[in-house]
């Protein structure tokens, strides 16, 4: 199965996705948008052009675990990423997401501004991988 990942953000959305079996991860894009509808056609267009039968989104819990503004913001748009897509949405805890992918770019000595256009789609890729392998456990 072909999962797509979403980690959103205000100004930039990472994207990335499974292989068919549902093993790896590889980033795809990062869609820079400015509204919701923008996002969501975006969005839609890789999931089809993909073939992507579920998409996973990061939710961004607090560090206690509890649910701020912008958890609350990532549910309202699973609900609209369901609608549009009719596809299933699962959110994912993204904590700690962004520190992993800036880790692994400190890792692989990308700085500056290609690490600006790249970090959000290497955390797609770290909230998807830690989807997957949690899948591969159960």
């Amino acid at each position: 199965m072909i999962v797509l990942c979403l980690d959103y953000g205000e100004k930039r959305s990472g994207v990335a996705v499974s292989d068919a079996l549902g093993v790896l991860a590889c980033p795809v894009t990062v869609i820079h948008a400015q509204g919701r509808d923008t996002l969501l056609r975006a969005v839609a267009d890789i999931a089809e052009k993909r073939g992507a039968e579920r998409v996973v989104l990061g939710l961004p819990r607090n560090m206690d675990g509890s649910f701020g503004e912008k958890a609350r913001a990532c549910e309202a748009l699973a609900k609209q990423l369901e609608a549009r897509l009719k596809l299933p949405v699962e959110l994912w805890d993204e904590r700690m997401s962004t520190v992993s992918a800036h880790r692994a770019l400190n890792e692989a000595n990308v700085r500056g501004q290609k690490r600006r256009n790249v970090v959000d789609a290497v955390a797609a890729v770290v909230i998807l991988q830690s989807y997957l392998d949690r899948c591969r456990r159960c």
